[in-house]
């Protein structure tokens, strides 16, 4: 077994500048440093993570706290963890996921074991009960995602403002005029200020508005299952619309197909365009999918990092909204002209 004295004779250095480097407990200059982490390689040491906690008093462990009982896992869901993960690799951390619940109480559990440095919050309510128990507890955090008043928190998020925009735009453009949103299921207690929910309703209102479209807005739950329901009400309760903003992956590949079997063809009656989507999205469905692309990635290395930047001690950085792009395919097209509804 490689021990830390093996290390400290073959870099030429005390066993105490190894503890310090392998501990990270006390600055070391970068060429001993280079020296040291050279050794450490070539003689195969492994450092142990629970000395490594108890002399620094961190165990370099961020948790992700998503609420997977109430939230579908989504491929957009995982290209946030995929993401921080590598980002914390990176910067000398781990990653764990901690599929706690939107209330408070077993969060507040967790905290209270003193595993983790850090936490990232993702699913955030407009008035998220986490949230004050992060506060109360000190532990840092930061948030993927908003509360109503986001100011006093370190948090980044999607510019659903500029997200609805562009993806209205686009189908305003193709002549549409009939526009539906289709939102999530908001019966659920746990989704009544759901953030994402609520900031794309408010923006498609207020915008649709704006160009003098109707503001239609649907709502269904996650699954591909709840998207064949919902081609079903939109064709009795909205016959005229003509294209479809959809926040459910899943939810929009039932809806295409249903509509599809019911003889509608996409995008030639139907334009669909889901938002907040992975990449991978578009190819499973026939047609493939025009979509806003999640700037998951993006947002789960900017969450880790500013994290790392309050755990350090750092002035964290400045709140980043980051909309999602549109990545055209062929489920928008032009549409009908007005009457020709079948």
């Amino acid at each position: 077994m490689v021990t830390m004295r093996d290390v400290a004779d073959r870099a030429g250095v005390s066993i105490a500048t190894v503890s310090f480097v392998v501990n990270d407990t006390k600055p070391v200059s970068a060429g001993t440093r280079q020296r040291i982490e050279q050794a450490m390689a070539d003689l195969g040491f492994r450092r142990n993570a629970v000395a490594r906690a108890l002399a620094s008093r961190r165990t370099h462990i961020l948790a992700m706290a998503y609420p997977a009982l109430d939230h579908d896992l989504s491929s957009s869901s995982l290209e946030f963890f995929t993401s921080a993960a590598a980002t914390a690799a990176k910067l000398d951390h781990h990653l764990v996921l901690w599929p706690v619940s939107n209330d408070a109480a077993e969060l507040t559990e967790l905290l209270g074991q003193g595993l983790v440095d850090g936490v990232l919050l993702m699913e955030v309510q407009l008035d998220d009960p986490r949230v004050a128990a992060l506060t109360d507890s000190r532990v840092p955090f930061a948030l993927i995602g908003r509360t109503a008043d986001p100011a006093p928190f370190v948090h980044v998020d999607i510019d659903f403002e500029a997200t609805i925009r562009d993806a209205l735009t686009h189908l305003h453009e193709l002549g549409h005029r009939r526009i539906v949103l289709v939102s999530g299921d908001r019966t659920d207690p746990s989704m009544i200020d759901y953030g994402p929910y609520v900031r794309a309703e408010e923006a498609f209102a207020g915008q649709a508005e704006s160009r003098g479209i109707q503001p239609t807005i649907l709502r269904c739950g996650p699954t591909a299952a709840a998207g064949r329901e919902l081609a079903g009400r939109l064709l009795d309760d909205q016959p005229d619309t003509t294209g479809v903003l959809i926040m459910k992956e899943y939810a929009s590949l039932g809806l295409v197909s249903e509509l599809r079997r019911r003889g509608r063809d996409i995008p030639g009656d139907i334009s669909v365009l889901p938002l907040v989507a992975s990449k991978e999205l578009p190819a499973l469905s026939d047609p493939e999918l025009t979509i806003m692309r999640s700037p998951g990635p993006e947002l789960g290395r900017l969450g880790v990092q500013a994290l790392i930047q309050v755990i350090e001690g750092h002035e964290p950085p400045p709140p980043q909204l980051i909309p999602c792009h549109l990545e055209l395919a062929a489920s928008t097209g032009p549409a009908l002209a007005a009457g020709s509804v079948p």
